[in-house]
């Protein structure tokens, strides 16, 4: 596609799945949790990947079923999440680092993300792509889901027209509720078969966006 220069302002990526993997880690999380809250349970990268994309409160009503002692539970997860994802961290994608750089010469660059409050400052931390975005959200900071927060970073920017990346059908179907399209990044997680654009890696949502060959 030769016209997306023009065509959007600004990109909403989304994080795992999209621009790294760091389902080991979170892993880690969960067992810590169940761990601290006295459950014989455990969860597998497997059983993670499966839900990539979905909010925490579904999350857990897939992995563990139980309604009893959820708000404990989650609130110690989150809390988990916060404070052990700095360290652990994940695996970027190839070609994040370098190109992250480049697309924020051309667009203004935004994470949102179904994670916990401190996931996305935790990411861009551990990356050292913070200088690079101008603002985050996730639905840990305000429990409300994708294409509201979608909504609100584009009045808070007044973001004329942006474009969400992400790598599931929840992402596609929350950017189209939100009016805007996405890009689906096949490499990822889940599939989005309603996307408005596809890329089989990082070098080519980087050479769709900038309309010219990326080697790497």
């Amino acid at each position: 596609m030769k016209d997306c220069m023009s065509r959007f302002d600004s990109l909403i990526f989304d994080m795992d799945g999209t621009l790294w993997d760091a389902v080991d880690s979170y892993v880690k999380v969960w067992d810590a949790t169940f761990e601290q809250c006295g459950r014989k349970a455990a969860v597998t990268r497997s059983n993670l990947i499966e839900c990539m994309g979905l909010p925490i409160t579904e999350i857990y009503r897939r992995l563990v079923g139980n309604p009893d002692g959820a708000q404990e539970f989650l609130q110690r997860l989150a809390g988990n999440e916060d404070r052990m994802m700095l360290g652990l961290g994940g695996t970027l994608y190839p070609g994040v680092k370098e190109l992250i750089p480049e697309l924020a010469r051309h667009y203004k660059l935004f994470m949102l993300s179904n994670c916990s409050a401190l996931g996305l400052p935790n990411f861009l931390e551990f990356t050292g792509l913070k200088p690079y975005f101008t603002d985050s959200i996730s639905y840990g900071e305000n429990h409300q889901p994708k294409d509201v927060n979608i909504r609100l970073l584009a009045q808070r920017h007044s973001l004329a027209a942006p474009l969400y990346i992400g790598d599931t059908e929840g992402d596609s179907r929350s950017a189209h509720a939100a009016g805007i399209p996405m890009m689906w990044v096949s490499y990822g997680f889940g599939t989005a078969p309603d996307a408005d654009l596809t890329a089989g890696s990082f070098a080519e949502v980087a050479q769709i966006l900038l309309d010219k060959h990326i080697e790497l």
